[in-house]
């Protein structure tokens, strides 16, 4: 028989201090990230996929779990995130949330809308949101701006809340050209620039910014009032950050791109690493805006 996984003492996965267990800290919920954001504390985001590590990431004091479907490339070993089903994201979901569940956690749970589940209209996008929310989301993301606005607007009209999505958009990948850096002539930032006011204006809660000069997401953060902007390989200026958990455990099958840090390097566990990743975050010491200068 299974025992609950043990969140303050010595494990496999490292020790941790004591004052960043969850019992110690406040339950992440949406208003709360939005004063996070207001009072200029980082939010921290970790993708995890199963109940192991996402209660790993919680008792390490990470503020929002991401269940994404990078699943695809880092546990199926799919060369994109295009072949991840919407049941695929559910079964992990559940895996996630029973972990929590059995730490106590205090997280905020978030589900990527895999590719296709949101693509034919409004009405498939909320059946795909309720399906994820059911399996123990908090919040859904989606990827894409324009199109996507109004597919926000009728998703947080009906109580889900939502996060957003720019710069690369991985399920994308192919029409971009490859993983390039996204927004970097004048009217590929306008543009993005007029997409994030239009994804806050529909409801969108936090906006994630992937791969776009660190210049450009400090503008964006700095004009979006009451949106939460968290940049991966954009620059140390957005509201918070979120990595692929494997990439910073320096485990990845692929290539490691230049903005991850591997914080297993010195650490004692997974849960020490987590927790530097946390702290290194709230300083403002990770990232390096010399990492982002594309």
């Amino acid at each position: 028989m299974s025992t609950p996984v043990d969140t303050t003492s010595a494990s496999p996965y490292g020790t941790l201090p004591p004052t960043s267990t969850p019992a110690l800290r406040k339950p992440i919920s949406l208003p709360r990230l939005l004063e996070m954001r207001a009072r200029g504390e980082k939010i921290t985001m970790l993708t995890a996929y199963d109940a192991t590590f996402a209660a790993v990431a919680d008792a390490a004091g990470v503020d929002c779990i991401l269940v994404g479907d990078s699943l695809g490339m880092v546990c199926q070993g799919l060369s994109s995130t295009v072949g991840v089903t919407l049941q695929d994201m559910c079964y992990h979901v559940q895996s996630v949330e029973r972990g929590l569940r059995r730490s106590q956690a205090t997280a905020w749970l978030i589900a990527d809308m895999p590719y296709g589940s949101y693509l034919e209209s409004r009405e498939q996008a909320l059946r795909s949101a309720a399906a994820l929310m059911q399996a123990g989301a908090h919040m859904v993301k989606l990827e894409g701006g324009g199109w996507t606005t109004e597919t926000v607007r009728f998703l947080v009209e009906r109580g889900i809340p939502v996060c957003a999505h720019l710069g690369l958009t991985p399920q994308t990948v192919h029409a971009l050209g490859g993983y390039r850096v996204q927004g970097k002539s004048v009217e590929a930032a306008a543009l993005l620039k007029t997409q994030a006011h239009a994804l806050q204006d529909a409801g969108a809660a936090l906006l994630v910014l992937e791969m776009v000069p660190a210049a450009l997401a400090a503008e964006v953060t700095a004009e979006l009032t009451h949106c939460a902007t968290i940049g991966i390989g954009a620059g140390k200026d957005t509201a918070g950050q979120v990595l692929v958990m494997h990439d910073m455990l320096g485990v990845n099958l692929g290539r490691m791109p230049r903005f991850v840090r591997n914080f297993m390097t010195g650490a004692a566990g997974v849960r020490e690493a987590m927790h530097a990743y946390v702290q290194a975050v709230k300083s403002g010491e990770f990232p390096d805006n010399q990492l982002h200068a594309w």
